[in-house]
């Protein structure tokens, strides 16, 4: 009569066991490490090094924007690595950038405080914005750290030149010979030797610089527009204008080679041509004083008399461009033959037209602030004649103006043999 007991079901237990724990691991742990078959699959990232040949290339073709977006994915790809800093900003100072250039070299600064050429290219892109005075200090800096650097002799050359001081291009002569021992094989090196040749007057010496430099970069617009302001100092016009024609292609929205196209066909009498591009430097920026001065300028040398003095008389006194923005007036101040040419070219054609109130005073204000000035004195009495005249000949309306001469314009030089 007694039951016999059933034992345990052991096996079942175990295998009941372990397809519980397969399937905690098969949700839990296994299947969110898996891809999901209906998401796309991530794309792999890209190595900064593939960034720089990118952005590198760009550079060499002249697409410095383009150059500049690929270093920034560079540096968010590999953001501790100074030499990143440093290669963005040397191409944001060729592409006009400096403010952007010295914010990289000093984010370079912070990640390594004793770097040569990230304190070098501070300073290079420092002077590019005015600061001359900073530029000397931290460029001495970099050359403390590192004497023996080609490119950091290179920044330094250019940044004495532009001190302005003679002891400095004195300087300057040796440290672009330097840096042309230490780093033969590089543009900023002959082009800190071609700065150097322009402004001791040696143009066709700095041309053969500059066009030494362009073998490494055939596309920075700077460069072109630095040739073509020496070859006008040599009267070669036709290679000015090829040279200036090749910066504006590089750089449209740069006024300057409008502006010296306009002054080298003016200066071969081409004045039609001349005035096709002042206006066009003026549609590049129209609240520029300097650039309305020289479209006035190059009305009056078209005999456009009342349209000269629409143009001058913004860039004298100021007041509001086509847009509506404000233009702000350049006083007569300094030994500037440019800004001399628009006091008396204004000065001119309001003599020319029986302005002869005001045309006296502009007269007066040159006798009495540059009266060194000869060919703006000069022109002084030519207004105080015109009037003098029109007080018995009231003149016609299809009066012939008096020659402005269109002299090439090109950096202030210190005359120096290097």
């Amino acid at each position: 009569m007694n039951r016999r007991k059933r034992r345990p079901n052991y096996f079942g237990w175990i295998v009941l066991l372990l397809v519980a724990a397969f399937g905690y691991y098969f949700n839990q742990i296994y299947l969110p490490t898996q891809p999901n078959p209906f998401e796309a699959t991530p794309t792999p990232t890209r190595s900064a090094e593939s960034f720089v040949t990118d952005a590198d290339q760009l550079a060499k073709e002249g697409k410095f924007t383009q150059s500049i977006n690929a270093y920034q994915e560079a540096i968010r790809s590999s953001p501790q690595d100074p030499a990143l800093y440093i290669a963005i900003a040397r191409v944001q100072v060729l592409a006009g950038k400096p403010a952007d250039a010295q914010a990289n070299a000093e984010n370079a600064l912070l990640l390594d405080p004793g770097n040569a050429l990230a304190i070098a290219v501070r300073a290079w892109s420092a002077n590019a914005q005015g600061n001359n005075s900073d530029a000397l200090r931290w460029i001495e800096e970099a050359l403390q750290i590192d004497p023996n650097n080609g490119l950091v002799h290179a920044y330094y050359t250019e940044i004495l030149v532009d001190s302005g001081s003679f002891d400095n291009i004195t300087k300057a002569i040796e440290e672009s010979k330097v840096a042309l021992a230490l780093a033969p094989d590089t543009m900023e090196a002959h082009r800190a030797r071609g700065i150097l040749l322009e402004v001791t007057d040696n143009y066709e010496e700095a041309i053969r610089e500059f066009d030494q430099a362009l073998s490494y970069n055939d596309n920075i617009a700077d460069l072109h527009l630095r040739i073509g302001l020496n070859y006008r100092a040599v009267s070669a016009s036709s290679q000015a204008i090829d040279a200036f024609t090749r910066a504006d292609v590089l750089n449209p929205a740069d006024p300057y080679p409008d502006l010296y196209i306009s002054r080298t066909y003016a200066g071969t009498g081409e004045l039609p041509k001349a005035l096709q591009y002042a206006e066009t430097a003026v549609q590049n920026n129209p609240v520029d004083p300097r650039l309305r001065g020289n479209f006035g300028v190059m009305y009056y040398q078209n005999d456009l008399w009342k349209e000269a003095i629409t143009q001058l008389r913004l860039a004298i006194f100021g007041g509001e461009a086509e847009d509506g923005s404000q233009i702000e007036g350049l006083p007569l101040v300094g030994n500037d033959i440019r800004l001399a040419e628009i006091y008396y070219t204004y000065g001119l054609a309001l003599a020319r037209t029986g302005q002869c109130g005001e045309a006296l005073q502009i007269a007066q204000e040159i006798q009495s602030k540059i009266p060194t000035d000869e060919t703006a004195t000069f022109n002084a009495g030519e207004m105080i004649r015109i009037c003098e005249e029109n007080l018995a000949n009231p003149p016609a309306s299809t009066s012939t103006p008096a020659n402005v001469e269109a002299t090439p314009t090109v950096s202030p030089s210190i005359t120096s043999t290097p």
